[in-house]
Formats: C-alpha cells, structure tokens, sequence
C-alpha cells in the first residue's frame, strides 16, 4: 500500500469520487491538506468567503446532480460555512464540507481558534444540525473509511451536506493505506415501493374524477422528470410543482398549471384546494406552499385523499393525513404508479374533459394576471425586467435566485422549460445565496447561460463573490433589481404595524450604492445600468453574449405593497397577540 499523508489521501479519495472541483479558502489549519491538491486532477476555486464557498458548492450540485467538496480552516472559517451548510441541509443539497481543527495533541488547551470551553476541540456540535452527519477524524488510517462513508452518506437516501473535521497533524501524519472503490460504498438500486402500497394508490389515481400531482424537491433530486410527465399525461392530472421542483415539466405543457401556496398561481391554488386526490411525490409541504396549512387556500386535506411518496418516511404524514404512505425513491415510485395506473385505466383523453377544460380556463386566466403587470412604466416592475429577460435568455437557460422580493416574482412568473434549469434556495431562504450559486451551476454546465436574479439588499450581502468570477473568467450575468432596500421586510413590517411604526431599510440617497462602479472595480468589463424598459432587451442580449462576468442593474420600483409578487394564498405571521404560535 502507499505511504500518504492526510492531505494525500484526501486528495487521491476526492479525485477517483470524480469532484471537479475543491472550494474554499486556506487558513493555518488546512495547509497540510491544500498542498497535496498540487499533484491531482481536482481543480482548487478559492472564494472570498468560505460562505460564497458552500453555496458554490451547492449551485453546483443543483445544477449537475453531482457533490463538490469545500475547505476551510480552524476558528471562524469553519464557522462562516454554517449558514450556506444549512441552506443546503433544508433542501437536501449534497457535499462534503471539510474544515480544520486542533492538532489532536493540544485539544482543549485553547489553542489559537479552538472553541473548548464546553468541549476540547467542539466545533463539530456547531455543525451536527445542518448536516447529515459530522465526523472528527483522530487518526489518519481512519481517514480512508470515513471519506467513504461521508458521500455514501451525503449521496444515498436523502442527501445532504456531510462535514469531516481534520486535525491539523492528522493533515500531515503518514500511513500506509489503501485508498477504496468509491463504487463499492454505493447501492446499485433505488428503493421502490411496497407493491402493495402501489396498488392501493393506484387504484385511488384510476379511480379519481380531480386528482393533482404536487411534484417536489425530491423529484428533482432522483431526476424524475420523465415519470412524471408520462404520469400526468395518462391521468390528464394538472401539475402543481413546489419552487423546488421548478422545471420538472415545461411551463409551457398544457398541464403545468403554476405553483401553490402564499405566491402560487390563482390556478396553482384553485386546482390543489378542490382535489380529490392528490399525489404528493418528493415533496414536504412547507407553510409557504400550503398557505400556512389554512385549510382550502391551497389545500384541504382531507377531504382531499393525499398519495404521500417520500425518500425519507418522517416527511410522510408530517404535516398532512396520507390515505396511502410510500416510502421510496421518487422516480421509482412514479414509474411503478405509472405502469399500475396503466393496468386499471386507459389514458384519459382532452377531448370533452370538463376538468381538462377547467384546467385550461384557469392557467388562461392567471397568465392574463401575470402579462397585465408587464407594463412599460418608469420605475419598472420585477415582472417587467423578468419578461425582458425570458425574452432574450435561450429556452435552456438557467436562472439563479436568493431570497426576496426577485426570488418571491422570479418562482411564480419566470417561466423554465427544463429540469435544473432554475436554481434557488429553498427552505432556509438565503440571502446572497445566488452570487456563488450561480458560479456553480456555471461550472457545472458550461454550455449553458446562467443568469443570477439578485436583490440590492441580497446583492450587497455577498458583493465580493463577483470577484471569484473574474478572477476564473466564469461566463455569467448578475441582474440587479435595485429597489433601494430590503423592502420584503419593510413591506412586512408596514402590513403588521403601519407606516408610522416601520424602521425603513438603510439604503439612503446618501449612501446608495454605485453598482455599475463596483462591478467595475472586481474588474467586470460589462457593466450596464437600465431605467427605461425600452432598453432592458438589448443591454440583456449584450450581457449574455459577453464573455466573461457581466452584471446589468434594473431600477425597479421601490413601494411595491406586495413584496413585487402576486399574493393568491396566506402565509400566517404571528402578530403582537401571538397568532400562529
């Protein structure tokens, strides 16, 4: 066997897992391990913070269905990762985060950027609650092991982020070990379900006059595209994907129907509220997707009978009664639904379909709501800087998004044709999320545009990522929806109290940002502001074809009440009373 070190082996395990790509940025606790990198074929990407390094990280695998690793070292290196490690936890985002720590010979001594006072060396307790697991090695011949069991883990069932804390001397101690198959840590079969199980549920889809098919996150995680579009097309099932699950059918197939919940489609909502069955395939029901559970906004269940099919089979019956609980992995269970639905029911035709009409009637009547706000009014809307740029973004594009006003427009409005072609924070809804993001997916599908969707307030928090784009010539463009503000919280705070009560967002005339200068100063080429609509088509067009990092800033208008969304649901925010506690 041959003598590694810790950093060799890591190196030599990540490069036969096939990772493209190693993020973060070095510090006194990973230089033994950054060193080995200058002898494999695993490209290093340093950021400028190790947060912008896992989210990275994670637009990557969103993108691709592939896990990167990121490092960091000891103290607050480690710690700046939490927030992008659970962004990535709450949405089920696979990698392996490794971070330094004390060398095991002074652990609990208070060594520069240790944190003892509960524990020697505790970090990893900081992690345990948005990863799937969190391992410390102390060895280095145990080091080979748990590589393969943290993306065995990170991968299998419900994936996630995995966290592996290094030992500065385990970094550089020497063993002579076997570096192992990642393949012979992997199941080679996904989990269906209970035949049993199926059956029942697919004599409830034969034998259902209004059944729905909530496609979520988890549909886009096992790539079931395919199972549920052939599924809906047999049943003529309107689809009603959550944001997770944005481009699991084309928004242009006549039973994509929009989305449910607080900023769901008027069609989304109706169609889920007045099912008698519905199929529920990856999905979580979240307070934002099911109008904070207030029955008949978004759904009423029961009466409705609920199909629930989940991976992970504490997320099946959680939040809703199940009439039938398959645990399983999502495109397994489609295509045994599909094939069971088949023996019971031939495939149910358009023609003199009332529900199918019905279907038709209402998508017609909330995309007549949505064209209506494409006005060519100064300041513009969100939605008008988005229909200009699905005007000029190929129908394979990606779009990017972080949390806030862009993102509450962008995930309802924006149409995608394509799985993985809309890539945005979920659950844990971050800021800034998508500067990094994007660069990943970019990385991830380099033959493809990307263009990230970004807030001022949700820009500014990230900024200095543009930079990590320059300095690797990633070929992307950062639209700014500039409102002067975090106006989502503003236009939250005016709602509960009222005007006269709200402590207005700190983004005045006197310090308002040059973004066009600062874009300029990262050492960005194409760098554009837009005012008038009249002008958004071309500087778009220009910023794609630009090779290189481009960012366009929109002014959009600023007193938007609604956030720059459609509300059609609830969404319940405990008041001075405590309502919703």
């Amino acid at each position: 066997m041959p003598e590694l070190n810790g950093g060799e082996i890591i190196a030599e395990y990540l490069e036969r897992e096939g990772v493209e790509y190693l993020v973060g940025i070095p510090g006194h606790g990973s230089t033994n391990l950054l060193d080995a990198f200058n002898d494999v074929d695993v490209e290093v990407i340093q950021p400028r913070h190790e947060q912008g390094a896992v989210h990275l990280a994670d637009g990557y695998a969103r993108a691709s269905g592939e896990p990167l690793a990121v490092f960091t070292s000891i103290g607050p290196g480690a710690t700046n990762t939490v927030t992008g490690a659970a962004t990535a936890f709450v949405d089920s985002i696979p990698m392996v985060i490794f971070t330094g720590a004390p060398q095991t010979h002074e652990y609990g001594q208070g060594i520069l950027q240790e944190l003892d006072r509960h524990r020697p060396g505790d970090f990893p307790r900081v992690m345990e609650p948005v990863t799937k697991q969190s391992f410390t090695v102390h060895d280095v011949e145990r080091l080979p092991r748990v590589l393969r069991r943290a993306f065995q883990i990170a991968l299998e069932g419900r994936p996630g982020p995995v966290h592996i804390d290094v030992p500065m001397d385990v970094q550089g101690a020497v063993a002579d070990v076997e570096i192992p198959d990642p393949a012979t840590s992997r199941s080679h079969s996904r989990p269906g379900g209970d035949p049993e199980h199926v059956a029942e549920a697919a004599d409830l889809l034969a034998e259902a006059d209004r059944p729905v098919i909530v496609a979520g996150g988890g549909t886009m995680l096992s790539e079931a595209w395919d199972e549920v579009q052939t599924l809906a097309e047999h049943l003529t099932a309107p689809v009603i994907p959550t944001f997770q699950a944005k481009g699991i059918i084309p928004e242009d197939h006549d039973l994509f129907v929009g989305y449910a919940g607080w900023i769901g489609s008027t069609a989304g909502n109706e169609l889920a509220s007045n099912a008698d069955v519905v199929l529920a395939l990856g999905c979580r029901f979240s307070d934002l997707h099911t109008s904070s559970f207030e029955p008949g906004v978004s759904f009423e269940i029961p009466p409705s009978k609920l199909i629930h099919v989940d991976i992970d089979p504490e997320e099946i019956g959680k939040n809703y009664p199940v009439e039938v609980g398959i645990q399983g992995d999502a495109k397994v269970v489609t295509g045994q639904l599909h094939d069971a639905a088949a023996e019971r029911l031939d495939p149910v035709g358009t023609a003199d379909n009332d529900y199918y009409d019905e279907i038709q009637r209402l998508w017609a009547d909330w995309e007549e709501q949505v064209q209506e706000r494409h006005s060519d009014d100064v300041p513009m809307s969100i939605s008008r800087v988005l229909a200009g740029l699905r005007e000029v973004l190929p129908r394979e594009g990606m779009v990017v998004s972080s949390a806030g006003q862009p993102q509450e427009t962008t995930n309802p409005e924006f149409p995608v044709y394509e799985p993985r072609t809309n890539i945005s924070c979920g659950g844990y809804s971050t800021m800034g999320f998508g500067v990094s993001a994007a660069i990943g997916a970019k990385l991830a599908r380099p033959d493809r545009p990307v263009v990230d969707v970004e807030g001022d307030g949700s820009f500014l928090m990230t900024i200095q990522e543009v930079a990590c784009a320059v300095e690797h010539g990633v070929d992307l463009v950062y639209l700014v929806l500039n409102n002067e503000g975090w106006k989502s919280i503003r236009n939250l705070q005016v709602d509960k109290y009222g005007w006269d009560r709200v402590l207005d967002t700190p983004f005045s005339e006197e310090a308002a940002v040059d973004f066009v200068g600062a874009a300029e100063s990262f050492g960005v080429d194409f760098a554009e502001r837009v005012v008038k609509p009249e002008h958004l088509a071309d500087t778009l067009a220009g910023a794609l074809d630009h090779d290189g990092p481009a960012v366009v800033e929109a002014v959009v208008e600023p007193d938007n009440p609604d956030s720059g969304a459609i509300i059609t649901g609830e969404w319940d925010l405990a008041d001075l009373e405590g309502k919703g506690l």
